[in-house]
């Protein structure tokens, strides 16, 4: 299993449209708005790198996503 979280940075105002797009994405455990430095956290679940890079690419392709940063979990087993 992989684990990880994607700090994202969204236009103004698209947080809520952002964040119902990402309870449809496959991988996505969790979502939550933010105050701070990033406007959403995604947590990600996949059973291996190869998932993983490909539930990151596709999140950092969402319209109104303007920056990610992508945190690996490490020995989460």
């Amino acid at each position: 299993m992989h684990n990880g979280f994607i700090l994202l940075n969204c236009d103004l105002g698209s947080e809520e449209y952002i964040i119902e797009e990402l309870r449809q994405t496959p991988n996505v455990k969790n979502a939550y708005l933010t105050f701070g430095a990033y406007d959403v956290i995604v947590e990600i679940n996949a059973k291996d790198q190869q998932e993983f890079d490909k539930a990151v690419a596709g999140i950092r392709k969402l319209s109104r996503v303007e920056s990610t940063m992508t945190l690996s979990v490490i020995n989460s087993e």
